[in-house]
Parts: structure tokens; C-alpha cells; sequence
């Protein structure tokens, strides 16, 4: 590989030899247990204080502990699946290559939107932790598999009103 290549992030040995390196790295190391410790964070808490907490909730807080819970669930699941992917490449149970195949396989999806801020405030305190947690984390995984992949995160600036504006302007035949 020559110096070009490894200053590409878009060449395909650059970005396997960025992942290489990252999983056998300490600060990967630190990244697996914490996500693996928020499964087991998570686990502890809704097969055990949180089923309390659930119950005390008004019916229609209970809807969205529900809706909220499964969530969560389905967002550490995907990090947990990512994790593991990356630890058995680290180990040397999976070549980069089988561990592409299976991302493609488990995607980690993209980020569901937060309920609003006044229907979260209704929820046990201990469950918006956790669920703030598992979005800090889900995004920083985003984002290095972005740079494992030699793929930059996509960052959609989405604003609205222009838009529209510019939906309007098309369909009136203005140009900018």
C-alpha cells in the first residue's frame, strides 16, 4: 500500500486497515464493555425495577414505556451485534470480509426519533438515562463504522423552508 492509499479514506485497504487496527485497540476494548455493560444495564433494569416503575405509570405513560423500552431493546441489540461483529475480527474468528457480509446482514439502523420532550418527562427517570446512553453510543458507532468503512457519516442539513422554497421555485421554473 503506498502513502496515498493510506491517506485515502475511500481506498479499500485504508479502510481495513484502519478497522484492523481499531479492534485490537484498547479504545475499542473500552467501547465493548461499555455497550456491553448498557445491555446488561438495560436488561437488569426492565426485568426488574422497571417493571415496577411501568406499573406505577398513568395508562397512556405506560404506552410509551412500552413503545420506548422495545426501542431501546432493538437499538442495543444492533450495538451488541455490531460490537461482537468487530471483537470476532479483533480475535481473529472473522476475516474483514465476513464481518462486511454480516453488517450487511444486521445494519445498525438509523436513529428513530425521540419522542417529544414532554411525553419523555413523563418516563421513569432511570429509563431516559438509559435511553439517552444508548443514542450517545449508537452515534459513536455510527460514526466509526462510517470511518471503518472509508464511507463519511452522512449529515443531512435539512432545513424546511428552503426546501419548499425551492420546490416552489422549480415547479414555477425560477432557477437560483
Amino acid at each position: 500500500m503506498n502513502d496515498a492509499q493510506l491517506l485515502d479514506p475511500q481506498t479499500e485497504e485504508g479502510a481495513i486497515s484502519f478497522a484492523r487496527g481499531f479492534v485490537r485497540s484498547e479504545a475499542f476494548m473500552l467501547l465493548f464493555r461499555e455497550g456491553m455493560g448498557l445491555v446488561e444495564q438495560t436488561a437488569g433494569y426492565l426485568d426488574g425495577d422497571g417493571r415496577k416503575d411501568a406499573a406505577a405509570l398513568p395508562r397512556d405513560a405506560s404506552l410509551t414505556y412500552a413503545t420506548e423500552s422495545m426501542r431501546l431493546t432493538t437499538r442495543l441489540m444492533q450495538i451488541a451485534s455490531w460490537l461482537l461483529v468487530q471483537r470476532a475480527v479483533a480475535e481473529g474468528e472473522l476475516t474483514a470480509e465476513q464481518a462486511r457480509t454480516e453488517h450487511n446482514k444486521v445494519k445498525m439502523g438509523d436513529p428513530m426519533p425521540a419522542p417529544a420532550a414532554h411525553v419523555v418527562a413523563q418516563l421513569p427517570e432511570r429509563l431516559r438515562d438509559l435511553m439517552a446512553h444508548s443514542f450517545r453510543l449508537q452515534e459513536r458507532i455510527r460514526h466509526l463504522e462510517g470511518q471503518m468503512s472509508g464511507a463519511a457519516p452522512v449529515r443531512a442539513s435539512v432545513n424546511p423552508v428552503l426546501n419548499q422554497l425551492a420546490s416552489l421555485e422549480a415547479r414555477l421554473g425560477f432557477g437560483r
